[in-house]
């Protein structure tokens, strides 16, 4: 059995994948940037309304992921807001001028999460070398990292995917990320050796106005799928 996360920046979509009984739900805003913190409104609707464990992405802007102390200060107040709103855990990341995680950050962060489970975001894709920084988030107490591989897609970051499995042998999770869809999940499992999926199936909603775009919402046709071939 492969666990499946699915990503949602709607409560909609978070009451859909709840729904669907996937293992774990990310919620963020801003899903069309990659993902940024979710405001409280959005935190606690979803909180209240879903019976799946919710991760709660902590990324205060778009761009890198080097902070300034105002920004930690942030992010610091937003996962102890989640954490007493009853999130099962938090997805954080924080990476030095050299490209390595932020372990002063990053220890500041975990200790405001009180214990529950801690997710290393995408970061992990921007450092220079992935493998030292996977050994340097285990020995901080990360559950799992989500990844790539490093490149734009999991499918094509296989090699460095398989490479982290065997370095992290079990100390934290390797979650695979990045275009996973139906057609290629299970090759990605099996060329990997990840026991976590993470998927952002999306599909695009009416345009409303002349001036804004259309929304994305929780494709669930994919979503379902992938929980099928996960089972």
């Amino acid at each position: 059995m492969i666990r499946l996360e699915l990503s949602t920046d709607t409560v909609d979509g978070a009451v859909a994948a709840d729904a669907l009984g996937v293992d774990r739900i990310e919620l963020c805003s801003a899903g069309a940037l990659g993902g940024l913190t979710p405001g409280p409104g959005l935190t606690s609707a979803v909180l209240a309304r879903v019976r799946t464990e919710v991760h709660v992405l902590i990324r205060p802007r778009d761009g890198g992921f080097r902070y300034s102390p105002s920004e930690v200060d942030a992010m610091i107040t937003d996962v102890r807001y989640a954490i007493r709103a009853g999130a099962a855990g938090v997805v954080i990341g924080a990476l030095t001028g050299s490209g390595s995680p932020d372990q002063v950050v990053l220890t500041e962060l975990i200790a405001a999460a009180a214990g529950r489970e801690v997710t290393f975001h995408r970061a992990l894709d921007a450092c220079a070398d992935p493998v030292d920084a996977l050994e340097v988030l285990a020995g901080l107490g990360f559950t799992r990292v989500l990844t790539s591989g490093g490149a734009a897609r999991a499918e094509e970051g296989v090699p460095t995917l398989a490479r982290l499995v065997r370095v992290a042998d079990g100390r934290l999770a390797v979650m695979a990320c990045g275009g996973v869809r139906p057609h290629n999940a299970l090759a990605i499992v099996r060329a990997t050796g990840v026991g976590d999926l993470h998927a952002a199936p999306r599909t695009a909603g009416p345009v409303t106005t002349a001036h804004f775009g259309a929304h994305a919402e929780l494709d669930v046709d994919t979503a379902k799928e992938l929980l099928r071939l996960c089972q």
